[in-house]
């Protein structure tokens, strides 16, 4: 079975780049600068034109913190909807509740609401210390997978807490590691870990305008390494 590669894109060239240079499935952002938010209307679209492969829109009103407000949620449930009537397949969310759990009652409605597309909770994970009943709760919501570093700055470093969520995951829900996955280490990361889906930025900055846009050659790498 092909190993599945993640791809972040910021624009919508990006798309494009990542289904022709071996990606499988991207995770749409804006504000890179912010870790992501939520892209527009157009932008979904735009993108749903563009590329045959699954699309997973990040659902971030704003950066900072992932407590949001009732007004944020409804903005979050709103850009949802728009999501599955684009035709997307699967968003990524990641709320917390005042005391920094998952907050379950609204992971849930997002998850219900969401249907018949995917969800992945995102990196809202590795903020949470006591992770293994998170991913508990995670998975009583219905989500299809989460999207973690294992709680460290990079994916390689947090290592072992990957194998304590995978091995509590035991194929309930699918753990999707990422946070500095590169060409150079994805392969151990999918001997150490056994898993089948990697998530990576594959981006580079342009100096002049101070955007990302994918790295075509980095993508490149990373399908040549997953594969071999």
């Amino acid at each position: 079975m092909e190993s599945i590669l993640e791809i972040i894109a910021f624009d919508l060239e990006s798309c494009r780049l990542i289904e022709k240079h071996g990606g499988n499935r991207i995770e749409l952002c804006a504000n890179p600068h912010e870790g992501g938010t939520t892209v527009s209307y157009g932008m979904m679209r735009a993108a749903r034109e563009a590329t045959t492969l699954p699309i997973f829109p990040i659902i971030r009103p704003r950066g900072g913190n992932f407590h949001y407000s009732e007004s944020e949620i409804d903005i979050m449930m709103q850009d949802i909807r728009l999501a599955r009537d684009t035709g997307l397949d699967g968003v990524v969310i990641g709320v917390l509740d005042a005391a920094g759990a998952v907050d379950y009652d609204k992971t849930a409605r997002m998850v219900e609401l969401a249907y018949p597309m995917e969800v992945t909770f995102h990196r809202a994970f590795d903020e949470i210390a006591d992770y293994l009943p998170a991913l508990e709760t995670i998975i009583r919501a219905g989500c299809n997978r989460i999207l973690t570093s294992g709680g460290a700055p990079t994916a390689p470093e947090g290592i072992d807490r990957l194998k304590a969520c995978v091995q509590s995951a035991d194929g309930r829900i699918i753990i999707l590691p990422g946070a500095g996955i590169r060409s150079h280490n994805i392969g151990q990361l999918k001997t150490g870990l056994g898993l089948s889906e990697f998530h990576s930025s594959a981006r580079k900055l342009d100096e002049k305008t101070g955007t990302y846009s994918v790295d075509v050659h980095e993508i490149i790498a990373l399908r040549a390494a997953v594969d071999a």
